[in-house]
């Protein structure tokens, strides 16, 4: 996370991997929000316009404390892939 603060005058997205690279369907890394807390408080301050997306890991319940945590933009892959309904689950990831 260090190394990225340097540049958040430069750009207009930062991403935060939520799970491990690779595949889907894995487990949302807790430790993340800490990443995300952090980023949010640095961008307040340095580009409060500053998109942060997060993707894996991301459901009902990871949806609202990463955005609680900062986040404005999410990726969601799982959740809404193996949903009988993927409207209706949009919109439960929406609030």
């Amino acid at each position: 996370m260090e190394a990225v603060l340097d540049y958040l005058e430069d750009i207009d997205l930062l991403l935060v991997m939520t799970v491990h690279p690779g595949f889907g369907g894995q487990e949302f890394i807790p430790e993340s929000l800490g990443r995300i807390k952090r980023a949010r408080e640095e961008a307040r301050a340095r580009n409060p316009s500053l998109d942060i997306e997060v993707d894996g890991g991301i459901n009902r319940e990871t949806a609202r404390m990463v955005v609680a945590a900062g986040a404005n933009v999410l990726v969601a892959g799982t959740a809404l892939f193996r949903s009988e309904n993927m409207a209706e689950a949009i919109g439960i990831l929406r609030g």
